[in-house]
């Protein structure tokens, strides 16, 4: 039935719904394609539908989500479309109905961190408010209804003066986290707590969404006041984020990526979930279902290839037509062969409209 699917809907190009953008893409997005660039330059948003994502979207639609959640991890080669497999996959949930929590680069939380604070909850981890501030806002960007609809189990103090009550919407703890932006690390970790505790019961899906897992339990860039190396657990947010990730909850899914960009101690080459995992981060994931992105089918380039004539984005004067263009012709257009970034990464960076 699945390949039934993909057969019938490869290859080809959906647009996503003006206004849906946010749901596809999160911006301020750096990676290799740097997708919202190529938004701005077309003026609209779209995505291949490729193999790995239709797998993943049946598996989904296939699941009893009564059972623990599953976690998916995709991974593949630097630049074969991950993190588009990704935003697919995040697209389509938030179009369902799900609440999406959605992080769309785990490695800018353990490096180029601006402010460090020992948290106040434990004194043995430490605080990143301005990366947690800025999350909380994308999350109520995305989520503002549920926010209103999920209450509080329990009661939360921010402090000796300031608490969210029990049975308070979960709209107030993200805005005192975006108040009080001490207590934005805190807040984030209230937040997944309360929603992990009550996907179970059915009245949302959720869909744990993370672009670059192995950061996690990568080493970070961060130092600590006496210059000696942050280790990853030792921050809040991804102390909390790792418990997110274990399957001991019910009620939605769990969608990871790979991702070699960020990786600063690991071989440029690397790419498994072994590689890029090691030991901990893989038995830490252990069970998952393993989605390989591979580089682009020779249908797929084409489908790629006729979108950006049909643009009139390439202007190479032996490359206005698939059908005619000479073998020579291809290769400056995808240095990589059949890699989906080099095209597309062009585009992105460059202003403008083709002419």
């Amino acid at each position: 039935r699945v390949e039934q699917l993909i057969q019938k809907s490869l290859p080809r190009v959906f647009q996503a719904q003006q206004g849906h953008e946010a749901a596809l893409l999160t911006e301020g997005k750096q990676c290799l394609t740097n997708p919202v660039g190529a938004i701005r330059t077309f003026n609209e948003a779209r995505v291949m539908v490729r193999k790995p994502a239709l797998e993943l979207l049946a598996y989904l639609k296939g699941s009893n989500f009564s059972h623990p959640a599953v976690r998916y991890v995709i991974y593949g080669e630097r630049g074969t479309g991950k993190t588009m497999t990704l935003c697919h996959v995040v697209h389509y949930c938030s179009r369902q109905g799900w609440l999406v929590l959605h992080i769309p680069d785990a490695h800018l939380w353990v490096k180029n961190c601006k402010e460090l604070l020992q948290s106040s909850y434990n004194k043995d981890r430490l605080d990143q408010p301005l990366q947690a501030s800025v999350w909380l806002k994308n999350f109520k960007a995305s989520n503002e209804r549920f926010l209103q609809e999920i209450k509080t189990q329990k009661k939360y103090m921010w402090g000796k003066r300031e608490c969210t009550e029990e049975g308070r919407p979960l709209r107030e703890v993200v805005e005192q986290g975006l108040a009080r932006v001490r207590s934005a690390s805190d807040a984030v970790g209230v937040l997944l707590r309360e929603l992990k505790q009550q996907s179970h019961r059915g009245s949302f899906r959720l869909l744990v969404a993370v672009d670059g897992v192995n950061a996690l339990w990568g080493r970070s860039t961060l130092r600590k006041e006496d210059k000696s190396p942050v280790c990853p657990e030792e921050l809040t947010l991804v102390h909390n984020l790792r418990k997110m990730l274990m399957n001991d909850w019910s009620g939605g899914a769990i969608v990871t990526t790979l991702s070699q960009t960020g990786s600063l101690f690991k071989p440029s080459s690397a790419y498994t979930p072994q590689e890029l995992l090691g030991k901990e981060g893989f038995d830490a994931l252990d069970p998952f279902v393993p989605i390989p992105v591979p580089n682009y089918s020779p249908k797929e380039f084409e489908s790629c290839y006729g979108y950006y004539l049909e643009r009139r984005w390439l202007q190479h004067e032996k490359g206005q037509g698939w059908g005619g263009a000479e073998p020579g012709a291809l290769p400056p257009l995808c240095v990589a062969g059949t890699a989906p970034w080099p095209i597309t990464g062009s585009a992105a960076r460059t202003p403008g409209a083709a002419g």
